[in-house]
């Protein structure tokens, strides 16, 4: 449903997958079990057409987002990088079609070969940004700042627009085909650069390999509270 590192937080990756948490799921299924209950009850499954039920299901469905929303809306989680640039466009992208590659999860997520990050987890020994010297290189840098990959951006900004703020962009993916395709396309050709860059430090100092590196994971084990 979506491929992170493990140490993305458990609302940024039921988010990306479209995955409301289980308490919302469980009590959206008793709603639904309940009233379909009843009405066969009062009146025999055949008196009502399998539309009604499907009514009474996109009712509950609604119910539910409307539900998770309102727990993200609160400052535990609002300020959290995915969550506070797709909270704007929840609705849009609930209903989304496109999926979410593993390079595209760690641009929106910040947890991936950047930088800030690998400093964090003890993969690097500072923050620095080995493709242009900046102090800090996190996604944010390597979406909007980053000189190495002005190519590859300025082919994004076509697509997008200027405002490269994760709000502005996750807004313009959910637009037009080809602005997810052009964001795609940049996290994959840019990802991809960092990833082997990084690999070849670790060939030439043997000791990074020794270091704790972050694992991928699946949607079933997150970690509560990381970012």
């Amino acid at each position: 449903m979506v491929r992170g590192y493990r140490t993305i937080s458990f609302e940024a990756a039921t988010l990306l997958a479209c995955f409301p948490p289980l308490d919302i799921l469980a009590e959206r299924d008793a709603r639904v079990y309940d009233q379909t209950r009843a009405l066969r009850q009062s009146g025999g499954s055949a008196s009502y057409p399998a539309s009604v039920l499907e009514a009474l299901r996109r009712q509950e469905q609604r119910r539910a987002h409307t539900t998770w929303y309102a727990r993200l809306r609160g400052d535990r989680y609002a300020h959290k990088r995915v969550v506070s640039a797709i909270l704007p466009a929840f609705e849009a992208w609930m209903r989304r079609k496109r999926r979410v590659t593993f390079r595209l999860t760690q641009v929106l997520t910040g947890h991936g070969c950047f930088g800030e990050y690998l400093c964090r987890i003890g993969r690097e020994a500072t923050a620095v940004c080995h493709h242009c010297g900046a102090d800090q290189d996190d996604a944010q840098h390597t979406l909007e700042a980053c000189p190495a990959w002005t190519a590859e951006r300025k082919v994004l900004v076509q697509q997008i627009g200027r405002n490269l703020s994760l709000r502005a962009v996750v807004s313009a993916m959910l637009r037009r085909e080809s602005a997810w395709e052009a964001v795609v396309n940049f996290c994959e050709t840019v990802m991809v650069q960092k990833e082997t860059a990084g690999r070849a430090r670790e060939r030439a100092d043997p000791a990074r390999r020794r270091r704790p590196a972050g694992r991928l994971h699946g949607l079933q084990a997150p970690v509560p509270g990381a970012e």
